[in-house]
């Protein structure tokens, strides 16, 4: 699933090329992927805006519109935003749920091979309602170290159950959460309440640098994810101990432990750096 460094990319990229630009058409072929508006509500109300803002919030792309809508979109596993200039592969095209056609003749796809994403139509009023439900932001200069310490303490659930939990901190998932962790030397099972202030230091100064890492390599791409280009993120070349079980622990040598204990979900850590 894309996560923040991903939703970023592709709000970047989207916010540079079609800002400014008008809806002169819409074309929803899978309507199973809306939210909160038909497909026909959807086609009235987002044809003949304009695109004022594209932008990321949690692991959302979220299109603003100068009617006061919102186009919401969570990519989940194998959703994508493709700019199409007529040079879009028929392959991606193929898997294409809606497409919006601009004034310059270019088309926005969003392309969903398994359809568990969801496109979203809001009003300025209850994007904001929506948005107050989402955790903070952890590039956001108000998540101080000693602000994410505060969150930690008031829970006993693993710390990196903690992280990836939206209401807490948003845009952090598996992947992140294993990198910050390893990096921090902390371990993934442990109590959240049970970290230090220094600990807790320590761990905010790793969010921040590997998610600021993977943005410059635009994002991690295994399968799926791609920017609005079609292209693929580099950051996979970076990744530490996510995937990589079994494997020498990149600072100390000894073997990465991966076990799906902590949260259900795979987490890789090296015992004797993060014990």
């Amino acid at each position: 699933m894309p996560e923040l460094p991903e939703t970023e990319t592709i709000a970047r990229d989207l916010d540079a090329a079609v800002t400014g630009h008008r809806v002169v058409a819409v074309a929803v072929t899978r309507p199973d992927v809306l939210r909160e508006a038909s497909a026909a509500d959807f086609a009235v109300r987002v044809t003949g805006s304009r695109i004022t803002r594209c932008w990321r919030r949690a692991k959302l792309v979220v299109l603003d519109l100068d009617n006061g809508d919102h186009i919401v979109v969570q990519p989940r596993f194998t959703g994508a935003l493709l700019i199409d200039a007529g040079q879009l592969p028929e392959s991606e095209r193929r898997y294409s749920t809606l497409a919006l056609t601009f004034d310059d003749a270019r088309l926005l796809h969003y392309r969903d091979i398994r359809r568990l994403g969801t496109v979203s139509l809001m009003s300025t009023v209850r994007f904001a309602s929506y948005s107050a439900t989402l955790g903070e932001e952890p590039l956001d200069p108000t998540l101080s170290p000693e602000r994410l310490s505060v969150l930690l303490r008031g829970s006993r659930q693993a710390v990196k159950k903690v992280l990836m939990d939206q209401r807490v901190v948003v845009g952090i998932g598996n992947i992140y959460a294993n990198e910050s962790l390893w990096r921090a030397g902390i371990d993934p099972s442990r109590e959240a309440r049970s970290l230090s202030p220094e600990e807790g230091g320590r761990l905010h100064s790793a969010i921040v640098s590997v998610l600021t890492e993977s943005i410059e390599a635009r994002g991690t791409s295994f399968r799926d994810y791609r920017d609005a280009s079609g292209g693929k993120g580099a950051f996979v070349e970076q990744l530490a101990v996510y995937g990589r079980g079994g494997l020498p622990c990149p600072r100390c040598g000894a073997k990465l432990v991966a076990t799906h204990a902590v949260d259900g979900r795979s987490t890789v850590f090296c015992a004797r750096c993060q014990g």
